[in-house]
């Protein structure tokens, strides 16, 4: 055969297909869409609560080895060490059972002083008890998994804390299981209030300083914060009730040529602890009082005068009538 009789064309389009540029422009569009989507209208939740409760009992069979593991650790532990850290958790029950008998006898106090005068009680808290199972391999968030879900009562909004203060707030919640947020993360916020001074500011998420802390925002630079100083929750949000510590200065920065000075705080929680406390609040506010409106004052004109004087309300008068 000739080279002649060879056909140099291309072959057609219908052949050829969509080229590879085609495709990934294709597609990365439809990506787009489809994370678009999610965040306005949340279109995966379904997906993502039928996946947890699926992914559920796999999850527990993949870290029975860890937890074996951790369990025959523990065992071999020294008798020694055994009786070390019996001595010093017999201690430290002591002073907190001191603790405790000193604080049922302030909140007697402060339960008469607030009756007194006449203001609105305290919200009664309850709590669950959970355990942490993972954490979550986003790294642009800060979310750990617990072993509680919908089923157990659990709600979205939920404070979550451990034995040294609040570690972050329950925002999503499937069946089994639930995501926590931490409070380093740069999508939270908490109010909370100098136990020193009494100062109401706003904590902000800071992951990328110092492994993780919380910013203290639109602060004055003459403001009075001391390195040091605890930090804990004012309460005034409705969400974590007041009271419970969350962290302590560590670092001000009060520069003259800006107008807030950066305060950063370290958190008291450890998030590398596997038993928390999910808080929830059992009575909820009372709702704002509505305002009445004045009733309108009628006239009534006397004689055809031009002169005009409000006529009597006679619907509140009793029954010996109006003296004149």
């Amino acid at each position: 055969m000739s080279l002649e009789s060879i056909d140099h064309t291309p072959p057609p389009f219908f052949r050829q297909g969509i080229s590879a540029f085609s495709k990934v422009t294709l597609f990365g569009l439809f990506a787009v869409l489809l994370m678009v989507s999610d965040e306005r209208f949340k279109i995966t939740n379904p997906l993502r609560s039928t996946i947890a409760t699926v992914m559920s009992p796999l999850q527990w069979l993949i870290l029975q080895p860890s937890h074996a593991i951790g369990y025959l650790g523990g065992y071999f532990v020294s008798l020694q060490e055994a009786r070390s850290l019996a001595a010093q958790n017999d201690k430290k029950l002591s002073l907190d059972s001191l603790k405790l008998q000193k604080i049922e006898q302030l909140q007697i106090e402060n339960a008469h002083l607030r009756r007194l005068l006449n203001l609105r009680p305290q919200l009664s808290v309850s709590a669950k008890t959970v355990q942490v199972l993972y954490e979550t391999p986003d790294p642009f968030s800060q979310r750990i998994v617990i072993d509680k879900g919908m089923t157990e009562g659990v709600v979205v909004g939920s404070p979550v804390i451990d034995e040294s203060g609040v570690l972050g707030q329950v925002t999503r919640v499937y069946p089994l299981v639930s995501e926590v947020t931490l409070l380093t993360d740069r999508d939270q916020s908490i109010p909370v209030m100098n136990v020193r001074t009494g100062q109401r500011n706003i904590a902000f998420g800071n992951p990328g300083h110092a492994s993780g802390a919380l910013e203290l925002r639109f602060v004055p630079p003459g403001a009075d914060v001391e390195v040091g100083d605890m930090l804990s929750t004012s309460g005034i949000d409705g969400v974590y009730p007041a009271g419970l510590h969350v962290a302590k200065i560590s670092r001000i920065d009060r520069r003259t040529d800006a107008a807030f000075a950066r305060i950063h705080a370290t958190p008291l929680s450890n998030k590398e602890g596997r038993h928390l406390l999910v808080l929830q609040q059992s009575k909820e506010l009372d709702p704002p009082p509505v305002e009445i409106a004045p009733k309108p004052v009628r006239s009534k004109k006397i004689g055809g005068a031009k002169d005009q004087l409000p006529a009597l309300d006679t619907s509140d008068v009793g029954a010996q009538g109006v003296r004149p």
